[in-house]
């Protein structure tokens, strides 16, 4: 029987029914103050993971606050890599506080969007890896620039497609200023991924046929319908 991809949910970022979710999910990627957060809401979803016993890793992002890391910020890679490193550390410092380790690192936003869009980010950011994280597993998607340098250097990769976003033609992420890219109800989400969990394909917005191979799959913690579809999926597909 084909191994199900696990379930993680970026959370840490002030939802109010995180609680109800942790039972659901496998991994948490946890907002570690660039886009949302701080030392005491880090701690409250550490606790959180801690008594679910789920795993959890750093979510860092543009250190953009005003905008929840959602636009491209004009920012130095000195001062961008920088800000990463803090955001990862104070992350991980907290973790082995509460006796839990850092499973994955995975970037948030637009952060995310432009690191699998632009190589010389991609390159920039592996290398980054490289150096300071090299033993942990980064979430990438596939067919991105992230996976093509982490490939490269011989880097942890975990293949993670979204299970409430529509994708282009092109593997990218549609963007979230287009009606219907974010899918928040459980007939279209559990249609969105029955191809992929048995066929192990997504159709694009224009129809097209996407092959990939996922290794988990994201649900939004702030999706408005979360707490409706995702204890249906759940059931539906990973019984």
């Amino acid at each position: 029987m084909k191994q199900l991809p696990e379930i993680n949910c970026d959370l840490g970022e002030g939802i109010p029914n995180e609680h109800q979710l942790f039972p659901l999910i496998d991994r948490a990627s946890i907002a570690c103050g660039g886009h949302f957060g701080d030392e005491n809401t880090m701690n409250e979803s550490i606790a959180l993971a801690k008594e679910f016993r789920k795993k959890i890793g750093a979510h860092p992002s543009y250190p953009d606050q005003k905008n929840f890391g959602r636009k491209t910020m004009k920012i130095s890679g000195k001062e961008l890599k920088k800000s990463i490193l803090i955001q990862i550390l104070k992350f991980e410092q907290l973790a082995e506080k509460a006796e839990m380790s850092m499973d994955h690192i995975k970037f948030h936003g637009a952060l995310y969007n432009d690191v699998a869009a632009n190589p010389d980010l991609a390159d920039s950011l592996s290398d980054f890896i490289a150096t300071y994280f090299h033993n942990t597993p980064i979430f990438a998607p596939p067919h991105s620039q992230l996976e093509k340098f982490l490939t490269e250097k011989e880097l942890s990769i975990k293949m993670e497609v979204f299970g409430d976003r529509r994708y282009l033609d092109n593997y990218q992420l549609m963007p979230r200023s287009v009606f219907g890219s974010h899918m928040t109800t459980e007939p279209e989400i559990s249609a969105h991924l029955q191809t992929l969990l048995e066929q192990g394909y997504f159709i694009s917005d224009s129809g097209k046929r996407l092959q990939l191979n996922a290794n988990t799959i994201c649900f939004h913690g702030d999706n408005p319908g979360i707490g409706d579809f995702l204890p249906a999926i759940r059931k539906r597909f990973w019984k």
